[in-house]
């Protein structure tokens, strides 16, 4: 798989967001909920048949840097080193990106309210987000807000500039669960569609503290 395969234009396009308000054109500021977390990683090739999977400790460094503490790691090589590999080293090279330049804000996106939604027994806000430019790291798709808190649990869409020749589309979709209106896990799926090894798939479950085994 190329280094495209895998860029750090699918990190830039789900950097983790905190709350919003629910009323008119929604504002995602960029921040991550958890200065500890634990990450668990399965990933794929289904053409290839290969699976791998990564289990660590992450920590946010000064200027947002996540550092990793590889706790277990096992499957396939390939897959270990093409794909789980790549995610987390984009993921440090995303944190010296500008957030401002990919955040969901009115500066970056136009907003059209969907309506709301019932879902586990709570209310979201759904608003379709189409980028006002076809830039690198923007996505087109939805986001929901929850009817409470505004919070963001739901994003999901594609890339809308493919950011390299060997892949032909990228989806993500990042789930966050709430308790009491604080985030207490996240769970975020990519598909990354190459032209030459074909899809490779992540899910990556976010947690915050450690969870001992």
């Amino acid at each position: 798989m190329p280094d495209a395969s895998l860029p750090l234009i699918v990190i830039l396009a789900i950097l983790p967001v905190s709350t919003v308000r629910a009323a008119g054109p929604p504002r995602v500021q960029s921040a991550s909920p958890w200065s500890l977390e634990t990450v668990e990683i399965d990933a794929s090739l289904p053409k290839l048949g290969k699976q791998g999977r990564l289990r660590a400790i992450r920590r946010l460094l000064p200027l947002g840097k996540p550092e990793y503490q590889v706790l277990e790691s096992a499957g396939d090589q390939t897959v270990k080193r093409q794909v789980i590999a790549r995610y987390l080293s984009a993921e440090v090279q995303g944190a010296a990106i500008p957030a401002s330049s990919v955040a969901i804000t009115p500066a970056n996106y136009r907003f059209r309210y969907r309506g709301s939604i019932k879902t586990g027994g709570t209310v979201v806000h759904a608003f379709l987000i189409t980028p006002r430019k076809k830039r690198e790291g923007l996505i087109k798709g939805e986001i929901w807000l929850d009817g409470e808190t505004g919070a963001v649990v739901r994003q999901s869409g594609y890339l809308v500039k493919k950011p390299s020749i060997f892949v032909k589309r990228v989806d993500v979709t990042r789930e966050t669960t709430l308790r009491d209106g604080i985030p207490t896990a996240r769970v975020t799926h990519l598909s990354v569609d190459t032209r030459l090894v074909g899809r490779a798939e992540l899910t990556v479950y976010e947690r915050p503290g450690i969870e001992e085994r």
